[in-house]
């Protein structure tokens, strides 16, 4: 195939060229998108309500509307998903980005407009390319094709026939410029279907002949299908597949625990790793640069950033900042206001600033404790509730629990971890059981989850380990929190609670 990077590298370059402006009037830039949202958005319900028309600086847009977090917004977008018009933005929105994430259902459906869409979702997309062909000039990614592993659309939703739901990904998919499929793979056909067990050989049929330069997904599916792609060849290494692969362009949860995997069966010298921060509420950052992993803040594709100090984020009136106001090294809760009808929105994720003059971030974290080790998304109501309804089936009661990621290794499979206190002694057979009974519930509690855990292609059952009596209160008792408003962390989406916890556990069984 012929490379045609060195042709279209002048166009990617344009949007270096207008990022590197930025980096000095960050304010302006931001204030000309916060007046073109309100703009855009004064004749929907909430530009009524709040007069959109006449608010003529931040300040005012910030004493008007209030925080909000999705529940506040529940109803009116489940309005939209029936097809109301000029809601929280113009016109009929016939696209959602589903995720988990509610404290009231299985998941939560993120507009995705017109102009989200094409000015921040696929804006996005050409950036991520754009700063990529800017920190290596000597790449050739043009020469062969791209590999874009998505997801698929729901089917549990009642909707009119034209509204579309499902994975951002597979709205992206779907709604994609037909010129980008003459360099990506899969086809449509294969990259939207739903069954993974249908789905995985079909994906290694449509890539294992091809000439794959760049990849772009969530690294946890990625890697199983890297793995089929390498033991369908009889390879050892992906570049015996795809010699020119060069580039992995990866998002949704944290890279780190799948470098290493990633690493063994990858030839380092030929690959490159970019981080994006590419959620279903837009695309909001890219790595610009090989030296520091932050990310530059894309800030004219449509969105509007706050941010709240994270002492203010549990207040009845938490106080945001603008852009213009963030200080390098401090954390903040992530607010955006949006070109999909998102108004000061706070979407869960928590940004370190690590530098101001461009504004760079890294993610922090979330606002409450989840696990996202695989793209489930599984908060502590999703984990709260299906342990309710656990005990209930099982009789079996408990008296505390936490639960973190056990990371795919080259043994196994990634899982869940459970360390669960009973509140009486259990058997073996009692305790796979539970184990079986929870999983379930689980999936019955979170799309996401359930997603992941189908056909057991990217994540195991869980497994419970059994706490010994009293070891909270001992594991708080160490830490100086037993007492008072305690509180156990359910969640964790790393390990560093549950290894001290197990290896106290197991202290105790010596004694």
């Amino acid at each position: 195939m012929i490379d045609f990077t060195s042709i279209v590298r002048p166009i990617f370059m344009q949007r270096v060229k207008a990022a590197e402006k930025f980096v000095s009037y960050a304010d302006v830039v931001q204030q000309a998108q916060l007046r073109r949202l309100l703009n855009m958005a004064g004749e929907t319900e909430i530009g009524r309500k709040y007069d959109f028309k006449s608010i003529n600086s931040y300040e005012q847009f910030a004493s008007r509307l209030p925080i909000h977090c999705y529940e506040d917004f529940c109803g009116d977008i489940m309005r939209m998903v029936a097809g109301e018009r000029d809601v929280l933005w113009r016109g009929c929105v016939r696209r959602y980005a589903q995720s988990s994430g509610t404290s009231d259902g299985r998941s939560k459906y993120i507009p995705i407009s017109e102009e989200s869409l094409k000015k921040c979702h696929y804006q996005g997309g050409f950036d991520v390319v754009a700063h990529y062909l800017n920190i290596n000039p000597d790449s050739k990614m043009f020469s062969g094709k791209g590999f874009i592993l998505g997801g698929s659309f729901a089917s549990e939703v009642n909707h009119p026939d034209d509204v579309r739901v499902g994975d951002l990904s597979a709205n992206l998919i779907a709604n994609i410029n037909p010129l980008v499929n003459l360099v990506r793979v899969p086809s449509k056909e294969i990259a939207l279907l739903s069954d993974w067990e249908q789905k995985l050989p079909a994906l290694v049929e449509a890539s294992i002949d091809k000439n794959i330069t760049n990849i772009s997904g969530v690294p946890s599916w990625f890697l199983t299908v890297i793995k089929e792609v390498i033991k369908a060849r009889g390879a050892k290494c992906i570049h015996e597949v795809w010699p020119n692969l060069e580039v992995f362009f990866h998002g949704g949860i944290n890279f780190a625990p799948y470098r290493t995997l990633y690493e063994s069966i990858c030839d380092p010298a030929k690959m490159h790793y970019l981080e994006t921060y590419n959620a279903s509420e837009g695309f909001f950052a890219v790595q610009s640069s090989w030296d520091t992993k932050a990310m530059l803040l894309l800030l004219d594709i449509g969105v509007f950033y706050e941010f709240i100090p994270l002492d203010q984020l549990n207040s009845a009136s938490p106080k945001a900042l603008p852009i213009w106001e963030v200080e390098k090294g401090k954390t903040y809760a992530l607010v955006i206001s949006a070109n999909n009808g998102l108004w000061r929105y706070l979407i869960g994720d928590t940004v370190k600033i690590e530098s101001v003059a461009p504004v760079k971030i890294t993610i922090a974290g979330r606002t409450k404790h989840f696990i996202n080790a695989f793209g489930e998304e599984l908060m502590v109501h999703n984990a709260d509730d299906a342990i309710a309804k656990t005990v209930d089936e099982t009789k079996i009661g408990i008296l505390n629990y936490t639960a973190a990621p056990v990371y795919t290794s080259e043994a196994s499979r990634g899982r869940h971890q459970w360390l669960i206190e009973f509140d009486k002694p259990i058997g073996e057979s009692e305790k796979e059981q539970f184990a079986s009974i929870l999983d379930d519930n689980l999936r019955k509690v979170n799309s996401d989850y359930d997603a992941k855990r189908t056909k057991d292609i990217f994540l195991a059952p869980l497994e419970i380990t059994i706490a010994n009596k009293g070891l909270f209160d001992s594991w708080l008792a160490l830490g100086g929190k037993l007492g008072g408003q305690r509180k156990i962390p359910r969640l964790s989406n790393d390990r560093q609670i549950i290894d001290k916890m197990i290896e106290l556990n197991n202290n105790n069984n010596n004694k």
